[in-house]
């Protein structure tokens, strides 16, 4: 039997973590970092107005921020970008035995918004 060799790690390298945000709107939650697009839930605003999200969690390299009273000094901003529609959804529905067929359409208005800054 041979013996067993542990390695040892001589020099650890730290990974970099961009700075990141939970926000939420829309009854969803987003994580954005700064540069990012997300399309959300359609929000009111003309394209290049100016939005800002309730932030639920900063990320900032090994620093995280979840207290509520630091949240409240914390937000992020955001710039309009365009509105558009999401994909269609198709519903259909039927009932055996009657002929009854009910077809119908969606499409969601949403909103592309360019997240331009996120403070702590």
């Amino acid at each position: 039997m041979g013996a067993r060799v542990t390695p040892v790690i001589v020099e650890q390298q730290e990974t970099s973590v961009p700075m990141y945000a939970i926000v939420k709107t829309g009854g969803k939650q987003y994580k954005v970092a700064v540069g990012d697009v997300v399309e959300v839930e359609k929000l009111e605003g003309e394209p290049g107005t100016e939005v800002t999200f309730p932030v639920l969690l900063v990320v900032d390299g090994s620093d995280v921020t979840a207290d509520a009273d630091a949240l409240g000094k914390a937000s992020v901003t955001g710039k309009v970008v365009e509105h558009t529609k999401g994909r269609k959804i198709r519903i259909h529905k039927f009932k055996n035995k009657t002929g009854y067929h009910k077809r119908q359409g969606h499409r969601q208005k949403l909103t592309r918004v360019e997240v331009t800054g996120i403070t702590k």
